[in-house]
């Protein structure tokens, strides 16, 4: 299927998605939410895809943001409806069974930083750049900003960016944790594709369960989390691939994962 402001495609068992308003610096809008759903759709529906890769069209932007030329006419009720929106978005990047890996290469501002956010992890080239700018423009992130933001860097340096509105370079968010490594933007894509290969390598149901664990685990107390793992240990030894890589390993040769996800 086509779609009119991102392009998707795959490579082998990686699904690939271009955010595709280079002219608007990939800006968000409504259409493009829509299309980024359509595309999930797709992936779920599907099964066979082992890992979604999000990057920009262009080699300006990831995304800069949501466009301004949309919201600048909304009304709080439609505001909420928009918010709203992004939110479901989000949600869905985050409980997709398969990781999702953000490569950066320009400006992730606003909604950009966010989406990124809701991967699972970042990765980024040296001069991509990152902030939750809304508090210039008299308003606060939407699309959860003040929330995965303060999960990932702590709640004062949350606070501090959202505040200020400032931009940071992606060294700087490295170093605060919300980008896990920094390349120089020729290597970026193929690094990011070399790790997106590494996991596909991976059985399918134990990297479903590590993302599960950790997500479910950050949401409560040490103990509960410790539950889950145990429980996640458990499932995954229902599955072909639990049998094949320990026999593997005995055998001392490279395991075949072939397990499907339920």
């Amino acid at each position: 299927m086509s779609y009119e402001t991102v392009l998707f495609d795959r490579d082998g068992d990686i699904g690939i998605i271009r955010f595709n308003r280079p002219k608007a610096l990939n800006a968000i809008n409504v259409e493009m939410l829509g299309d980024l759903n359509g595309v999930l759709d797709e992936v779920e529906a599907d099964g066979t895809f082992r890992v979604l890769v999000l990057t920009g069209e262009g080699d300006k932007a990831f995304v800069a943001g949501a466009d301004i030329s949309h919201m600048v006419n909304l009304g709080s009720l439609e505001a909420r409806r928009f918010s709203r929106q992004g939110h479901r978005l989000m949600d869905r990047f985050e409980a997709l069974a398969i990781p999702v890996i953000a490569c950066v290469n320009g400006f992730a501002l606003g909604g950009g930083t966010e989406i990124a956010m809701a991967c699972d992890f970042i990765y980024a080239s040296e001069g991509a750049r990152f902030g939750q700018p809304e508090i210039n423009l008299g308003i606060i992130p939407g699309f959860g900003g003040t929330q995965r933001l303060s999960r990932l860097v702590g709640k004062n340096m949350a606070k501090e960016l959202c505040m200020t509105g400032g931009i940071i370079t992606a060294m700087e968010a490295e170093r605060i944790g919300l980008v896990n490594r920094v390349f120089p933007a020729d290597r970026l894509w193929e690094e990011t594709m070399k790790t997106a290969v590494v996991i596909c390598s991976k059985g399918r149901v134990s990297v479903r369960t590590v993302k599960r664990c950790i997500d479910r685990g950050l949401d409560t107390d040490l103990a509960s989390g410790c539950y889950m793992e145990s429980e996640g240990f458990a499932v995954v030894f229902a599955s072909h691939d639990a049998k094949e890589g320990m026999s593997a390993f005995l055998e001392k040769r490279k395991p075949q994962f072939k397990g499907n996800l339920a």
